[in-house]
C-alpha cells in the first residue's frame, strides 16, 4: 500500500513538472502564440503575461504554417528577455494599422490597444501626434520616410526622345550655354581692344566680329578648329582656356554617357513627388487610413496638397488595403506606391523590377505602442534604446533586409551637377578675365606711346580709341566716301 502511495506520488509530480515546461514554451492556439521571457533573476515573482498585437505585413510579421516569424517577432523576443515578460501574439482582426473611423472610434491595432483589448503593438506602426493622444509610444525601434515605389520598365515608358541629354543635369546644360556665350563675348572684346588684331582702326575691318567669335566658340565645342584664328596674347589666352574647358567638358560627358549606358535604363523620369504629380500616365496612390494619407491631407506643401486632392478624389481607385496589394499593383499596372521608404526599400531588394524613387519626405519612425499612461512605455523605450546601442536592431534590420537582386551596372547614377565642375567653371572664369585684362594692358601700352608722340594725354587717346574700335564699321563706311573723286 505505502508502494503503492509512493508511486502515485511520483507520476502526479512529474506530470505537474511536464505542464510547467510546456507552459514556459511556445504555445499556438489559432491565431494566438505565446512565449515565454527569460525569468532568471526574478525569483519567486510570477512574470506577467502581455497580449501583443501585430499585423502581417513582410518582414515584420510573417505566418509560416502555424507560427510567425519576422522582424518584430524578433525585437519583441529581445525584449522579453531584457524586461522579463510573457507574451501571447494575436493578428489586428481588421488588418488596419489604426485611424479614426466615421463614427469617431479607432479603427486597427490603434483601436485594439485603447479597448484594452491588447496589451502592447509591435508592428511597422508610425509615430503621429494623433495617435500620441490616445495611446502611448516608445521611442522609434526604425526610421522611415515616405518615398514612391515605381516598376522599372514602367517609369521609364515616359523617357524624352532627348536621351542624350541625359548626362548633364539641367542647370549643367544652362551654365554650359552660358559660359559658352561669355566666353565668345570675352573674345570679342579682346579682339577689339588688342592692337594687335589690327594695325589701323580707322580704316581696317576687324574679322574678329561677335558672329565670328560665336562660330569659333563653337567650333571648339566640336573639337573642330574654326577660322579667323587670334592673333593677340589676350586672344589666344580666352581660346586656350575655352579649349581646356571643352575638352574637359566632352571627356565628363563622354563618362557619364557610358555610365548611363552600362547601367541599362534611363534615369528615373519620376525622381520627386513634383514629377509625380507632373506627370500623367502613372496612376499613385497610398494605404487607405494610413498615416501617410494623413501626412499629406495635413501638409501645407502645395505639392502635398495636390497629392492628396488627386488621391481623395479617386480613392476608390488608387487606395489600396494593404502592402501586399499594392506591391500586386506597382508590378502588375502603371501604378507608383506611395508609403514607407524602409518597407519600401524591403520590396524593392525582394522583387528586382521595382525601385524607389531618390526623394524621401516625411522623417518619421516606427514605435511600440501601449495604452496610455502605461508603466511598459519607459521600460520598452529604455529597452529599445540599449538594443540600439548594442548593435541588435542594426543586426536585425540587416537578417530581414538582405536582397536577391544582383545589379550589374552601378546601383546609384545620376545626371552630372554644376557642382561636380564648378573647379573648371571657376577656371574659365579666371581666364576669361585675363584676357580681357592683357587686352586693355595691350591697349592702354599702345595709347601711352600714342600719345608721347602726339603729345596728347593718354585719356584721351585711350577713349579715341576705344571709340573707333567698337565703331568700326561706320568709320569703314566714311572712308571710301572721302577718297572718292
Amino acid at each position: 500500500m505505502e508502494e503503492a502511495f509512493r508511486l502515485a506520488l511520483c507520476v502526479t509530480m512529474g506530470l505537474l513538472l511536464l505542464g510547467g515546461s510546456r507552459l514556459a514554451g511556445a504555445i499556438e492556439t489559432g491565431n494566438a502564440v505565446s512565449k515565454g521571457g527569460d525569468e532568471e533573476g526574478q525569483g519567486a515573482t510570477d512574470p506577467q503575461t502581455l497580449t501583443v498585437t501585430t499585423i502581417l505585413q513582410d518582414p515584420y510579421a510573417m505566418a509560416r504554417g502555424t507560427e510567425l516569424e519576422g522582424y518584430c517577432l524578433d525585437l519583441l523576443d529581445m525584449l522579453a528577455k531584457k524586461l522579463h515578460f510573457n507574451y501571447k501574439v494575436t493578428i489586428v482582426k481588421d488588418g488596419r494599422y489604426g485611424a479614426v473611423s466615421s463614427s469617431g472610434n479607432w479603427t486597427g491595432m490603434v483601436g485594439e490597444i485603447v479597448r484594452q483589448e491588447a496589451d502592447l503593438a509591435v508592428a511597422p506602426l508610425t509615430i503621429t501626434s494623433v495617435r500620441e493622444e490616445v495611446i502611448s509610444f516608445t521611442m522609434p525601434f526604425l526610421g522611415t520616410g515616405i518615398g514612391i515605389l515605381l516598376r522599372k520598365d514602367a517609369a521609364s515608358q515616359g523617357a524624352s526622345l532627348f536621351g542624350f541629354l541625359a548626362p548633364f543635369s539641367k542647370e549643367t546644360w544652362t551654365g554650359l550655354m552660358v559660359a559658352y556665350l561669355l566666353t565668345c563675348l570675352c573674345l570679342f572684346l579682346a579682339a577689339r581692344l588688342s592692337p594687335c588684331e589690327w594695325k589701323e582702326p580707322k580704316s581696317e575691318e576687324n574679322h574678329f566680329t561677335f558672329l565670328n567669335s560665336l562660330w569659333f566658340g563653337a567650333g571648339a565645342l566640336t573639337l573642330q578648329g574654326a577660322a579667323p584664328h587670334p592673333k593677340a596674347l589676350s586672344g589666344r589666352i580666352i581660346a586656350a582656356i575655352w579649349w581646356l574647358f571643352t575638352l574637359s567638358l566632352l571627356a565628363a560627358y563622354i563618362a557619364n554617357f557610358t555610365a548611363l549606358l552600362r547601367a541599362g535604363n534611363e534615369p528615373l523620369p519620376i525622381q520627386t513627388f513634383e514629377d509625380l504629380v507632373k506627370q500623367r500616365e502613372i496612376e499613385f496612390g497610398t494605404v487607405e487610413s494610413s498615416s501617410t494619407f494623413q501626412f499629406f491631407k495635413n501638409s501645407r506643401n502645395p505639392i502635398h496638397q495636390m497629392i492628396y486632392e488627386y488621391m481623395d478624389k479617386r480613392r476608390d481607385h488608387v487606395l489600396v488595403k494593404s502592402y501586399h496589394e499594392a506591391v500586386q499593383r506597382v508590378l502588375e499596372s502603371n501604378y507608383a506606391f506611395i508609403g514607407e521608404s524602409v518597407s519600401q526599400d524591403l520590396l524593392a531588394a525582394r522583387h528586382c523590377n521595382l525601385i524607389r524613387a531618390p526623394e524621401v519626405v516625411g522623417a518619421r519612425g516606427f514605435g511600440l505602442a501601449t495604452a496610455k499612461g502605461s508603466p511598459w512605455a519607459s521600460k520598452l523605450s529604455l529597452a529599445v534604446l540599449k538594443l540600439g546601442e548594442s548593435g541588435d536592431l542594426d543586426y536585425l534590420r540587416n537578417k530581414w533586409w538582405e536582397t536577391t537582386c544582383f545589379h550589374k551596372g552601378p546601383d546609384t547614377w545620376s545626371p552630372l551637377k554644376p557642382q561636380a565642375m564648378g573647379g573648371l567653371f571657376l577656371v574659365l572664369a579666371i581666364g576669361l578675365v585675363l584676357g580681357v585684362i592683357v587686352a586693355l594692358v595691350e591697349l592702354s601700352n599702345k595709347s601711352r606711346h600714342a600719345a608721347e608722340r602726339e603729345k596728347k594725354s593718354c585719356c584721351s587717346v585711350l577713349i579715341e580709341e576705344m571709340s573707333h574700335r567698337f565703331r568700326i564699321k561706320e568709320g569703314a563706311r566714311e572712308n571710301p566716301e572721302k577718297v572718292k573723286p
